[in-house]
């Protein structure tokens, strides 16, 4: 009898996990977004939320570059997050990623944009930072495009982008994860 009831409220227990939402929305910390206010290059975004999907990560990897992602992901498999918005500043702007994809040139607030991916890709060259807009949808990347605003710096929704400066080396600098370590006698 004993054996029954745990039974039972063993296999309630997994029905009832089975019916939890796993895409949990929660705020993200504050020092995320302190970390892009900070920076000393300009960091976009698009606010809080954006056309209904929250901020929900921001992350600052070692390459320099922030990311600031928009609504749950809901696309990919363990270890793999397809956000519906991501925007992502480089500071490297020599670089602007798309290879050989098909892509097209477009003017965007006053500077050029390269649009790939049938417009779910747009890459912005303004100031010293290449802002990449990746969106699951067309219509959403364009919106996000002509208001992406600097958090850090003073920016207007659809207001014309500093002009793309030239080539700041950003490229040719190591990261600080890729200077050796001092090297010190053995004593």
């Amino acid at each position: 009898m004993r054996l029954g009831a745990t039974s039972l409220a063993a296999l309630c227990a997994v029905c009832l996990a089975g019916c939890a939402d796993t895409l949990q929305d929660k705020p993200i910390p504050h020092n995320l977004l302190e970390s892009l206010i900070v920076a000393p290059a300009p960091v976009y975004w698009l606010g809080a939320s954006f056309q209904g999907l929250a901020v929900t990560d921001a992350v600052h990897d070692p390459s320099g570059a922030f990311t600031v992602q928009y609504g749950d992901c809901v696309d990919g498999g363990q270890a793999t997050c397809v956000p519906p918005l991501r925007v992502v500043t480089s500071p490297d702007n020599s670089f602007l990623p798309g290879g050989s994809a098909p892509q097209r040139s477009a003017p965007l607030r006053q500077v050029r944009a390269v649009v790939t991916r049938g417009g779910r890709t747009i890459e912005i060259a303004t100031g010293n930072v290449v802002v990449d807009i990746y969106a699951r949808d067309r219509r959403v990347a364009g919106a996000a495009a002509r208001t992406v605003v600097p958090i850090n710096r003073v920016g207007a929704p659809e207001a014309p982008l500093p002009a793309p400066l030239p080539d700041t080396g950003f490229a040719s600098t190591p990261l600080p994860s890729q200077v050796p370590s001092p090297v010190h006698p053995v004593r």
